[in-house]
């Protein structure tokens, strides 16, 4: 197994990344016909490239259908990638065997997007939280006794809930069952895949407040994927923007907040809602609709709904270029010979 990525993003970054990406793509077939054969190709995610370093949080901020999702599964091999490679603690991920990449997942885990969809309805909420220190071969006295106390610790008495089923919790209660089994196997790494955005505004505050807590407590690092910039603002470091399946700008939070670069990012951030009414909008930010991601654009997929677009844009997709420290933009408005004097 080679070194060679932890490698290099410890010599860039100071610090060895604890999750690595290099070049991820995944396509999924579309089939038809009466012998079922693949008429196109749906380009999910496409050479997708990042690193999150140990106690921070990465937020992935997009439009529906963006490839964010997919990345996520992506990273953990509930999705086999097409091409690239994903590099955890130092460890291959793509190239793990059955029993290894059983143990790697000890250590990443999913909370999904639809509290309701993702439990069981048959298993109580302690058996829900328990089952996985089961699956890997904890004794149940103790299994239980662990989903008890992180039931408590995720706002949940076990005594009042502990023996209700899922339906009988509200949504906010089932996303607090989805954390704390998540982190009953203590893992290092937490994906978190629109965990707020099935939820009503004060019940995602507690949610994002006791994920935070959580953080600090447990030494843990998130992946946060959302489509709403309020919520990425307030939990990331670090934000990664994409389009159409691609990588568009990366920056700090703050870097991203007070000067987007990109013109997608720009627009993003322009039909984030406000209160103040001088800043109302009187025309949308962005015209149309992302273009089909069976036959995207050629050259810069957010092209045809960019108001600077050039010919050029046309032809290649626009490399990464950085614009300050930590702070990358794939849009050739930025190339050095481009950005004015």
């Amino acid at each position: 197994m080679s070194p060679t990525p932890g490698l290099e993003a410890r010599g860039r970054t100071g610090t060895a990344p604890l999750l690595l990406t290099r070049g991820l793509r995944k396509h999924f077939p579309l089939r038809g016909g009466v012998l079922q054969r693949v008429q196109a190709w749906v380009r999910a995610v496409d050479d997708v490239t990042f690193d999150v370093k140990p106690g921070e949080t990465l937020g992935i901020v997009g439009e529906s259908g963006c490839g964010k999702s997919t990345l996520a599964r992506l990273i953990l091999r509930l999705v086999e990638p097409d091409a690239g490679s994903v590099w955890f603690d130092g460890e291959d991920v793509r190239r793990a065997l059955p029993g290894r990449m059983k143990r790697l997942r000890r250590d990443m885990q999913l909370v999904f997007q639809d509290p309701y969809a993702s439990l069981n309805p048959r298993l109580t909420i302690e058996a829900a939280v328990a089952f996985s220190l089961l699956v890997h071969g904890v004794g149940r006295a103790e299994a239980r006794d662990k989903a008890r106390a992180l039931l408590g610790r995720v706002g949940l008495d076990p005594r009042l809930y502990g023996r209700r089923y899922p339906h009988e919790l509200s949504g906010g209660q089932r996303q607090r069952v989805n954390i704390a089994r998540a982190l009953v196997l203590d893992p290092k790494l937490l994906l978190l895949d629109e965990p707020v955005s099935a939820l009503d505004k004060s019940v995602q505050a507690q949610v994002l407040n006791l994920l935070q807590g959580l953080k600090t407590e447990r030494a843990l690092t998130y992946v946060f994927i959302s489509h709403d910039l309020n919520v990425i603002e307030y939990v990331s470091d670090r934000v990664l923007v994409m389009y159409l399946g691609q990588v568009v700008e990366t920056g700090t939070a703050e870097a991203l907040a007070e000067a987007p670069k990109h013109p997608y990012t720009q627009a993003l951030f322009a039909s984030a809602p406000s209160m103040d009414p001088d800043r109302r909008m009187e025309r949308p930010p962005i015209a149309g609709d992302p273009p089909n991601p069976i036959d995207p654009p050629s050259g810069c997929r957010f092209r045809t709904r960019c108001a600077f677009a050039m010919p050029k844009c046309a032809e290649v997709p626009p490399p990464p270029v950085t614009v300050a420290p930590s702070h990358d933009v794939a849009c050739y408005l930025y190339e050095p010979a481009t950005v004015p004097a």
